[in-house]
């Protein structure tokens, strides 16, 4: 039976992130993406009201892969689009791109595909769901500092009014909201250079399951275990948790 109950906080849910939407295993298996069906998730999302799911579907790391690897996953991100565009529109979903999409290696077509997705998909309002491709932490934070260090030279910003907000506000997708919860697969226990500022207190879930296994009941029981969390942000621990133990 599939539940997502409210555990002792009742935390609601809001914004979502899986921290890898690839197998997590040392062999690859490229027909494995195929076989990986995210639709039962995204409408299992939507029905708890989601309302941004973020998956991370290729990282500035992963053009050191194979050759043949690289490319399968640019055939497959083409082909996901073509396929699932229509569907993502149907169900009221927005689809946003957050990454390095200047690079020159990015193949023309899937440039042209991710455009059309966006386009096609930019008033719809049930969810937004963002596919972080091309994608690092690290190179999102120098990317906000380059543009930041051009308006100040510019003079267009003050050095001493820059401040958290400032740097938030030049990231990829500034109006996406930290995430509530990361959600890692396949028993990795690291983020791998995934939303690094965005996620600074966000509460993350790790499961020993893999992406293609990975179903509405691994869903709810990953946000169950989110809604069972005390999240202080920095803070103190809740007084009334005080003398529960002893």
């Amino acid at each position: 039976m599939e539940t997502v109950s409210f555990g002792r906080t009742g935390l609601k849910v809001s914004r979502l992130c899986f921290g890898t939407m690839t197998l997590g295993s040392s062999e690859w298996k490229p027909w494995a993406l195929d076989e990986a069906d995210a639709q039962p998730i995204l409408e299992r999302a939507l029905d708890l009201g989601i309302k941004w799911l973020t998956v991370y579907t290729f990282s500035t790391e992963n053009w050191g892969r194979d050759e043949y690897e690289v490319s399968f996953l640019m055939e497959f991100n083409v082909d996901l689009l073509e396929r699932r565009r229509d569907e993502l529109n149907d169900l009221g979903v927005r689809v946003r791109f957050m990454g390095d999409l200047s690079d020159s290696r990015i193949p023309s077509v899937l440039l042209e595909r991710i455009a059309d997705a966006e386009e096609l998909t930019k008033d719809n309002t049930a969810m937004t769901m963002v596919f972080a491709f091309n994608y690092g932490g690290r190179v999102e934070i120098v990317d906000a500092v380059k543009q930041i260090a051009a308006k100040t030279a510019a003079g267009e910003i003050a050095p001493d009014d820059i401040d958290l907000d400032t740097i938030a506000s030049h990231l990829y997708i500034p109006e996406m909201p930290d995430p509530d919860v990361v959600i890692r697969t396949s028993g990795e226990q690291r983020t791998s250079n995934y939303l690094l500022w965005e996620a600074a207190y966000s509460e993350y879930v790790f499961t020993p399951v893999l992406w293609p296994d990975f179903d509405r009941q691994e869903l709810a029981r990953c946000i169950a275990e989110f809604q069972d969390r005390e999240r202080r942000f920095g803070g103190a621990v809740n007084d009334s948790l005080d003398g529960a133990e002893g």
